[in-house]
């Protein structure tokens, strides 16, 4: 059964769908302040997400949400490998639950990565 700890993540997770996110949560729910990177995400600020996710203090490496984030800030700086394995390890991790993306759609983990794969492996079919 998943638990439903709801997140403010995967800052720009539908950016190409919904460019303008008006209504998005601020910071992380739950996690302390640039734990999961939202805020330098929603910014554009990639390389600082990264360097927030990578040194984040108190956050499991399986942790769903860190996964998703850190996937999406790899593929935004073309790490598409490595977003690619983040991705992965969200969709197979024995943890679940449900998140408040960047737009305000609550999505099951498992369920945001998978979609964040195959959107990523659609754009690069694309190319």
């Amino acid at each position: 059964m998943k638990t439903a700890k709801m997140l403010g993540i995967a800052a720009g997770f539908f950016m190409t769908v919904t460019p303008v996110l008006a209504e998005a949560p601020e910071g992380e729910i739950g996690y302390a302040k640039g734990a999961l990177g939202y805020d330098a995400l929603v910014a554009g600020d990639v390389h600082t997400a990264i360097a927030q996710l990578e040194a984040a203090d108190g956050v499991s490496a399986k942790d769903p949400a860190w996964l998703i984030n850190l996937g999406q800030a790899y593929k935004r700086t073309g790490r598409t490998g490595e977003a690619a394995r983040m991705f992965t390890a969200a969709m197979n991790s024995n943890r679940s639950f449900d998140l408040v993306l960047a737009d305000g759609t609550v999505i099951n983990s498992r369920k945001a990565a998978k979609v964040a794969l195959h959107r990523m492996n659609n754009m690069l079919a694309a190319r």
